[in-house]
């Protein structure tokens, strides 16, 4: 109830551009929960007359399959929210842990710990993620982890960062004379303050992750039964003379506008987020 208690006064001094960036993140959430009775029509196999411009009964219109774009919008939205919280809370989770025993731990440890960041932090991350993409199979699950091999930097150098400064308080340097052990301290003092830091960071990685997804997908490397965003840019760039006829304005139009708000929504809530807690520091 705490931790709800300010989720709720987090919201409330959320800016109207965050309020909107979460209304539309909500909106898409509630796309991709029930895509099965919003879609209308399959995503998978042909509804409608191939290239059929936008109307009543496709409103986007259909590919040249004549598989309905909203449909396939619909079951896309699943994708990126899957991938985007999946990566962002393996990262995020997998980093913080990774962050807290370096800054617990100090020393030698510590130092191996920072120099593999910056290792991972210095190789290039999309040619890295295509190559693995590619060694590890198009699969949703894949994904997952080969964005989170990539993600998880981030967040470990925050709460590194944060571990270090919250030791040197005369609390904590009294629970560790005391005897106080790693979890007490993660539990007691550490998890409390690094949470917040946590949180923002999960959001910029949901963005990045589905920036991501979208990119490795519009290469050919994405879920080919999965019809995620990317996809849909895919098959709709792969078309050839897409761009010498009206067809781009509803079959490309569509995914890349989806894309633009999702991560521009994100990004709004993630700039309020950030606002609030440096006023509270």
């Amino acid at each position: 109830m705490k931790y709800v208690k300010h989720i709720m006064i987090g919201i409330k001094r959320l800016t109207v551009l965050g309020k909107i960036g979460l209304g539309v993140v909500l909106m898409v959430l509630f796309l991709a929960v029930f895509s099965d009775w919003l879609a209308l029509h399959p995503y998978s196999i042909p509804s409608g007359d191939a290239l059929e411009a936008p109307g009543a009964g496709h409103w986007l219109g259909t590919d040249d399959l004549g598989i309905d774009i909203w449909a396939q919008i619909c079951f896309g939205a699943r994708i990126s929210i899957l991938v985007g919280f999946g990566t962002a809370l393996l990262a995020g989770i997998g980093g913080s842990i990774i962050g807290i025993f370096s800054g617990y731990s100090g020393g030698l440890t510590d130092k191996l710990v920072m120099r593999l960041t910056d290792l991972v932090i210095v190789l290039p991350d999309l040619p890295m993620m295509i190559v693995l993409g590619a060694f590890f199979g198009p699969s949703v699950r894949n994904i997952i982890i080969v964005l989170a091999l990539f993600s998880w930097t981030i967040p470990t150098r925050i709460v590194r960062s944060k571990v270090l400064s919250v030791k040197q308080e005369k609390y904590v340097e009294a629970a560790m004379s005391y005897g106080a052990g790693f979890w007490h301290l993660t539990l007691r003092h550490f998890l409390p303050n690094i949470l917040p830091l946590v949180m923002v960071s999960v959001i910029r990685l949901t963005s990045r992750a589905i920036v991501a997804e979208a990119s490795l997908a519009f290469l050919g490397l994405g879920d080919p039964i999965s019809k995620s965003w990317g996809l849909i840019l895919n098959h709709a760039i792969n078309f050839k003379g897409i761009y010498f006829t009206d067809y781009w304005k509803w079959w490309v139009v569509s995914p890349i506008t989806a894309i633009m708000l999702l991560v521009t929504a994100i990004a709004f809530i993630s700039r309020d987020m950030e606002r609030i807690i440096n006023t509270k520091a």
